[in-house]
């Protein structure tokens, strides 16, 4: 642990070597107790990227400190060697580190693949301010910004599933230019600590000396070089503003926040008179309450230059954003060519070899759709077998890492990699599907290399959105939608799905040294590991009626998304939520006894519910199966009563 009295940040630091919960909480906690121009993680973020954020935050601002809070020059370098040295732990085989802090970071950095690039760059910029007070040019101030400010931006990208380069330079521009700001919103600030980091190069062009700086001297060349400063630092936000629209959903409006909320620091110096030499403009909560307005506002009613009144076919997301940022340039507007349907081909021989539910559902859409899902599921079925067939662990990660690189090149035009990517490029292209939905699942599949059981259901949650709720998601694009709850409802349905099939297969996935059950539900009934190998008890029935009771929840909350996707792809929704729902009805039927043979549906019964989707049956009837019986959920009266 590093001896770090002097740092407020390490009150209520847990111990070394502590639990990855306990860490995760400590981050939590300083992330949401310590000043921020705006908060870490705002409402609108997605849940299951909370613990990311608070985790690489934590970092941050640790690394930040050790450089900034720490009085002694030489000291504090040793600090941030120390801290760098226990960095490198978490990207050594084998090894590990104890700080908890990096304890809950390694838990980030291996959930969302990020290289040791971004973080080893902040620790260059905290180096660099023990011994560079003063930048003579504005080459110098801007490359310190590409260590002490870019790479926070490019850790957010890579939290949220974007790895490309165009996003990067975006956010590059936004991200100095938010360094910027604070260095004029701060100039009162630093100088208390020795520096200044306006370069003299711009306090000459205004008659402005460092001593004039020092000695706090207010007058008309300071403020002219206020208002210089703030023109270029405006300039720069300009330039990564088309980031906020290169990425999907809510994060759009956390990004456009963070500009706003910038450009609003710049307001307030220039509201102030452009005085920072005596005081900090800062901003009031209104201030950030109104920029938040702003914000969603601007992301709701603001359509896409050139959309036409009513021309719903573009519309995806609320406010009538599309995803023409995500398209794949070599295919966008390409006719099909032998190569593409060669490789449709392959894709339907695969999903049609698989048996799976999906594929029989395929046949009630249209052929562009039918041939899009096959492809879809194609990649996917491919990925997941690296994971599930036999080989040593050492080579699934290379065959996973292979897909992750063929993916890439893909979404490049490069799709000689494997038979299937001509088309799954094409579906992409079509569809308009991000990227991020396959990378997440790819790391879905090297959760099952390495993560054998999991303590919480929240946990368990995000592997199943990886491996669930991004097929609910790229179906959802193949589907069609305009409702911005739409995504929202595909990954609850998503997860509906995974549970039923962990329900249905606690004993086999057992056998393969794997248990999805949450272990604080495996303890809530008295039950261990070994329980799962069956037979049947009284304690099993009871956790895996718990179990089917959440999954229903996410059934009720998800089946609405049927009447909110296009009217051709209706009828196969209804069919796939009908199947998956009568398979858990049929595990409740016989007494959640999964031990003694596999519960599942013949393909006639599954030919059978799409005849009567297609014959209006989605028009006139629930899409959930029937259940048994007068069943009340698990847990206690908070839970709503479904009866069948």
């Amino acid at each position: 642990m590093l001896p770090t009295p002097e740092l407020e940040i390490a009150r209520n630091l847990p111990p070394q070597d502590c639990s990855v919960a306990e860490a995760q909480r400590y981050t939590r906690w300083l992330a949401t107790h310590h000043y921020e121009n705006f908060g870490v993680v705002s409402w609108l973020l997605p849940r299951r990227l909370h613990r990311h954020f608070y985790n690489v935050y934590a970092y941050c601002r640790w690394s930040d400190d050790l450089g900034d809070e720490v009085s002694d020059s030489a000291r504090a370098l040793k600090l941030l060697d120390a801290w760098e040295d226990e960095l490198l732990l978490i990207y050594e085989s084998g090894r590990k580190p104890s700080h908890p802090v990096l304890i809950a970071l390694a838990e980030t950095i291996r959930a969302k693949d990020i290289p040791i690039d971004p973080f080893r760059d902040l620790l260059r910029a905290f180096r660099q301010d023990q011994a560079v007070h003063r930048y003579a040019t504005w080459d110098e101030l801007l490359e310190y910004c590409v260590y002490s400010a870019n790479p926070v931006g490019r850790l957010v990208l890579y939290l949220c599933g974007y790895r490309d380069e165009e996003r990067q330079r975006l956010s590059d521009f936004t991200c100095t230019a938010l360094q910027l700001a604070n260095f004029w919103q701060d100039v009162s600030r630093d100088l208390e600590k020795g520096r200044i980091y306006i370069p003299i190069e711009a306090l000459a062009a205004h008659g402005l000396t460092e001593a004039d700086i020092v000695e706090r001297g207010f007058d008309a060349r300071y403020a002219g070089l206020m208002k210089s400063l703030i023109a270029r630092t405006r300039s720069l936000f300009e330039s990564g503003a088309p980031l906020a629209r290169r990425v999907e959903g809510v994060l759009q409006v956390d990004l456009d926040l963070f500009s706003r909320g910038g450009v609003a620091v710049l307001d307030a110096i220039e509201a102030a008179g452009y005085n920072t030499l005596e005081r900090r403009p800062a901003l009031t909560k209104g201030a950030k309450v109104r920029l938040l307005g702003r914000a969603i506002a601007g992301r709701v009613f603001t359509r896409p230059s050139g959309e036409r009144r009513g021309d719903a076919a573009r519309l995806r997301f609320a406010g009538g954003h599309d995803f023409s940022a995500e398209r794949l340039p070599a295919y966008s507007e390409a006719k099909e060519s032998q190569s593409v349907v060669a490789s449709y081909a392959e894709c339907n021989r695969i999903a049609r070899a698989s048996r799976s539910s999906f594929y029989l559902a395929f046949f009630g859409l249209r052929k562009e759709k039918r041939n899009a899902l096959c492809a879809l599921y194609a990649f996917m079925r491919l990925v997941d077998d690296v994971s599930d067939e036999p080989g040593d662990l050492e080579s699934k990660r290379h065959g996973l890492a292979r897909w992750r690189g063929m993916l890439d090149e893909a979404t490049a035009g490069r799709t000689n990699g494997h038979a299937v990517l001509p088309a799954l490029a094409d579906t992409m292209a079509r569809f308009e599907i991000p990227t991020r939905y396959f990378h997440d699942l790819i790391l879905g599949a090297e959760m099952d290399l390495t993560v054998a059981s999991y303590a919480t259901f929240d946990r368990l949650s995000e592997y199943c959105y990886r491996v669930a709720g991004t097929v609910g998601l790229t179906c959802l694009h193949v589907f069609g939608f305009r409702e911005p709850r739409a995504p929202d409802l595909a990954e609850r349905l998503g997860l509906a799905f995974q549970l039923t099939n962990i329900i249905r297969d606690v004993r086999s996935d057992f056998e393969m040294g794997r248990v999805y059950l949450p272990q604080e539900d495996l303890q809530r009934f008295g039950l261990r590991d070994e329980d799962l190998r069956g037979p049947l008890t009284p304690g099993l029935s009871s956790l895996l009626e718990f179990e089917a009771e959440r999954a229903w929840r996410f059934y009720e909350e998800g089946a609405s998304l049927v009447r909110q996707i296009d009217p051709d792809s209706r009828a196969t929704l209804w069919a796939l939520i009908r199947t998956y729902s009568t398979l858990l009805a049929r595990i409740e039927d016989r007494g959640f006894d999964v031990f003694s043979s596999r519960i599942s549906l013949s393909s006639a019964e599954k030919l059978q519910f799409l005849l009567k989707a297609g014959m209006i049956g989605w028009r006139k009837t629930d899409a959930l199966a029937k259940r048994t019986g007068d069943r009340r959920r698990s847990g206690g009266p908070g839970l709503r009563r479904r009866a069948g």
